[in-house]
């Protein structure tokens, strides 16, 4: 258990220590909130409606596989998706497409992830309405814009919010640094999604399902599950839950010897070096980042997302009532 963890999702006296600095965070949440409903700080709207995906806790909570489900989801309604977004720990500032590939110090890991996995253009930038009006630019034939991760960034008009909570709720309710929240529980939404654990009546479930292992290193070829039977296996995980991931490998009945980093960890090759070790196992968003190891035992395991289809039925009724510009 990491040490945000120990003390963000339970009271301790680290929280009570902090919770001063939680309630002037809070003020200057509600300030920024006011000069941007007030119109003191400018919010920009661009030519097509702009659906955001985001979360009020720090960490991930499954936003990846939902964008993706969402593009794949209004591409089959007919509609063309583009998808933004900032690329935690890109090295791109302005605005710039993501290409199949590319390097993930300048990219970032989900939006590379997006684009491989996707069908959909992918930018990523700095100021996300500047690299929203520039992906429109480049492709004129997108007709909604769904922003990755992008809930407390105001300065993008949006016209469907979605926030994304998964089993650890919203830890002790407190706000940074006492908590893991960086808006008040009280902050009003137009869906929230709920992965992997119970919805609440007029919430949307989404669970992740396991869709194939694939080597980490090129040309990503497919192994049968009943290749790892009797392995020495590991498994990392550098993502805001990795408890999940681990659950899920356990769920395959693997039961590898697990081991945790940072969310959005950056990996060294000998950091995957293990004795008595056959596979390494890892998620798509750390993959993405290990793919020039010289390292053949390096394992990903593939998920999609499946989500309560009237999420979006809301949002085509939604952003129905805007056309491209």
């Amino acid at each position: 258990m990491t040490f945000p963890e120990r003390h963000w999702y339970r009271f301790s006296w680290v929280s009570a220590l902090l919770a001063p600095a939680a309630v002037a965070f809070g003020a200057v949440v509600r300030m920024r909130r006011a000069l941007y409903r007030t119109g003191f700080l400018r919010t920009i709207r661009v030519a097509v409606p702009v659906v955001i995906v985001g979360n009020l806790v720090v960490g991930g909570t499954g936003k990846t596989p939902l964008v993706l489900w969402l593009a794949a989801e209004l591409a089959r309604r007919g509609r063309r998706p583009g998808i933004v977004s900032r690329g935690h720990g890109a090295g791109a500032s302005h605005p710039r497409p993501v290409p199949i590939g590319g390097d993930p110090a300048e990219f970032g890991d989900e939006p590379l992830l997006h684009a491989e996995r996707g069908n959909s253009p992918v930018w990523v930038g700095r100021h996300r309405a500047a690299t929203a009006a520039a992906l429109l630019a480049a492709n004129p034939e997108c007709d909604v814009i769904i922003c990755d991760d992008g809930l407390q960034h105001y300065g993008l008009a949006r016209d469907f919010e979605i926030a994304v909570r998964d089993a650890r709720g919203a830890g002790n309710g407190l706000l940074l640094p006492a908590g893991p929240l960086r808006e008040p529980v009280s902050r009003r939404v137009d869906a929230w999604v709920v992965n992997g654990a119970a919805a609440a009546p007029g919430e949307f479930a989404m669970r992740l399902v396991a869709a194939g292992i694939r080597r980490v290193a090129p040309p990503a070829a497919e192994v049968p599950l009943e290749e790892l039977s009797g392995k020495r296996l590991h498994a990392v995980a550098g993502i805001g839950d990795p408890r999940r991931f681990f659950v899920q490998l356990n769920d395959l009945g693997l039961a590898p010897r697990t081991h945790v980093f940072p969310d959005h960890h950056s990996y060294r090759p000998a950091e995957l070096v293990f004795p008595d070790c056959d596979f390494v196992l890892m998620t798509e968003k750390d993959a993405v980042k290990c793919r020039t190891f010289e390292n053949d035992r390096l394992l990903a395991l593939r998920v999609d997302a499946e989500v309560d289809a009237r999420l979006a039925d809301q949002v085509e009724l939604r952003i129905r009532g805007r056309s491209p510009a």
